[in-house]
């Protein structure tokens, strides 16, 4: 049994944040049904080059584990079957800007009172639903600036760097299913249900722990600072004579192994690199020096000597270097999924092990509308009703 089996999931999101979120739902057991619009379906559909065969390769990382519809809300007839969706479901999550599902009579209030008295709604936002901003567009980009992320991202004294990968989007994801799980639990105990609400912009000023703390204590504005750390030293990668090496001595013990093993047990006698605060006072003279020492091996050299000397470290390394990973295989975090039209597929696999959980079968992404007849069927609508739905175009595929 999976730790979710009999949840019912009405996904009413697209492009990455909601999508995400779902996916994971999905890969703990949930019953995921993926609402998308008539006539292409979920934007991240189109979202490419790369395409295999006409399809995303984007969509096809974060939608598996779900069943499509494509459904016409705009219709009379796919509201109806929309709400239900709801009517029998668990948990809806939408990302509709906010106000939109209330002028349609899918707002929080309207479901509880309504559709659905224990549904858990989720709503995923760029601003939230309350405040000056909550009618403007959120996307990845412009909630990493807002939130005080690109400001700290890059060299010292640089340009604005965004994050490389979406991280906003991705983590109001991991949020909005840590909510929704939360809220389930509470469920469980009070038979009740619970409106639960992310945005990007919150999600990314959340990961400001450090800049945050230091601005609290101090009033100081954290800049760019690279790789290093902003209250430890040295932690942080150097280049070495063929590529870059990542440093984690981030405590005394660590930084005294370090001196070992690059035999300089001078380093470690120093005044000025005598603790954590004197290294982070002289932090351009201890990297300076670092530099020089790092330059003289290759990254696997001192892998290998930092290793045995107990420091924490770590090659940086690209993605086909960490795909083809033995630590990665042996984590089985690669998965083949046999797709109902590419035929095998790669996915990167759900990172979290569960000691007391069966092996599920893996609902490949689907195709926009796969699932149309299932879906109607499991409401209780005949064949003809939904080959009458498909002659108006409340649902296609």
């Amino acid at each position: 049994m999976n730790i979710l089996d009999g949840l019912k999931v009405v996904d009413c999101t697209q492009i990455l944040a909601g999508p995400f979120c779902t996916m994971m739902l999905g890969d703990m057991g949930a019953e995921v049904t993926k609402v998308e619009k008539p006539n292409g379906g979920d934007d991240i559909r189109r979202f490419g080059p790369p395409f295999i065969e006409g399809e995303s390769a984007a969509f096809l990382m974060i939608n598996r584990n779900k069943k499509s519809i494509a459904l016409n809300m705009k219709d009379p007839k796919g509201l109806k079957i929309l709400k239900e969706l709801i009517k029998d479901a668990d948990v809806f999550i939408q990302n509709f800007r906010p106000g939109a599902l209330e002028k349609m009579g899918l707002g929080f209030d309207d479901v509880i009172k309504n559709i659905n008295p224990k549904i858990i709604y989720c709503s995923i936002s760029g601003f939230g639903s309350n405040g000056p901003y909550k009618n403007r567009p959120g996307f990845d980009l412009i909630a990493q600036g807002m939130s005080g992320l690109m400001s700290l991202t890059g060299t010292p004294n640089g340009e604005p760097v965004k994050i490389g990968v979406p991280i906003c989007d991705l983590n109001a994801g991991v949020y909005a299913a840590l909510g929704i799980l939360a809220s389930y639990i509470k469920r469980l105990k009070t038979n009740k249900g619970q409106f639960v609400e992310t945005s990007l912009l919150e999600s990314g000023l959340s990961y400001t722990i450090w800049e945050s703390g230091i601005y609290f204590a101090t009033k100081e504005v954290s800049k760019q600072s690279g790789t290093a750390h902003r209250l430890s030293a040295p932690y942080q990668s150097f280049k070495t004579s063929d590529g870059y090496i990542n440093i984690g001595a981030a405590n005394q013990a660590n930084w005294e192994k370090l001196c070992s093993a690059l035999k300089r047990t001078d380093l470690k006698e120093n005044k000025e690199f005598i603790d954590n605060a004197s290294r982070m006072n002289n932090i351009k003279k201890l990297v300076d020096i670092l530099n020089v020492e790092f330059t003289n091996k290759t990254t696997s050299e001192w892998v290998e000597i930092l290793i045995e000397n107990g420091v924490p470290c770590g090659p940086i390394l690209n993605i086909d270097e960490i795909l083809n990973h033995d630590q990665i295989k042996e984590r089985e975090m690669i998965i083949d999924i046999n797709h109902t039209k590419l035929g095998k597929i790669q996915n990167l696999n759900f990172p979290i092990k569960f000691s007391d959980s069966e092996k599920r079968t893996i609902l490949p992404p689907p195709l926009l509308g796969e699932h149309n007849e299932m879906i109607l069927k499991d409401l209780g609508y005949s064949k003809d009703d939904i080959q009458l739905f498909e002659k108006e175009n409340v649902i296609t595929s």
